[in-house]
């Protein structure tokens, strides 16, 4: 296995050599150098162009990037300073109506009625003979005795 691993890791690292070699055949060709000294001359100055070129890229996208890395800190620094100023204050229990809640909330124009029983139905209760028989036991020694009757039926 470790023979397996190790040709693939080779392998992969051929790939990644030609890739490179590849990139920079298209971004840097090879330099012809001419000969004469006008030329060779001009062929500095290009150099010098293109070198200015990246070189003004490179360093605007540094330039922003700082500023970014500048922004995210004061960003931090302010979050830590709120987290750390700031308590939590104990809540007071308030006894107010919900009347009076709304009252305050919405002010004296609104005037909101939150008296719900008031708008609840009443309803009659209707009492049954049995429910009434339940509840009417009447004296207690006497469900004893028939009680007991019940029993003697039982054991004889």
């Amino acid at each position: 296995m470790l023979v397996v691993a190790n040709n693939l890791l080779e392998a992969e690292a051929g790939v990644k050599a030609d890739e490179r070699e590849k990139f920079l055949a298209d971004k840097c060709p090879p330099i012809e150098l001419p000969y004469s000294k006008d030329e060779l001359l001009e062929l500095c100055q290009k150099l010098h162009e293109q070198i200015d070129i990246s070189e003004e890229e490179r360093y605007s996208i540094e330039f922003k990037l700082n500023m970014v890395l500048n922004e995210v800190r004061d960003l931090n620094i302010k979050i830590v300073d709120l987290r750390g100023k700031f308590k939590r204050p104990r809540l007071k229990k308030v006894r107010m109506s919900a009347d009076a809640m709304l009252k305050a909330l919405l002010g004296s124009k609104h005037t909101v009625n939150m008296d719900l029983r008031a708008n609840l139905k009443q309803v009659k209760k209707e009492v049954k003979e049995e429910d009434k028989q339940l509840r009417d036991v009447g004296d207690w020694r006497k469900n004893i005795e028939d009680k007991s009757d019940r029993k003697k039926m039982f054991d004889s």
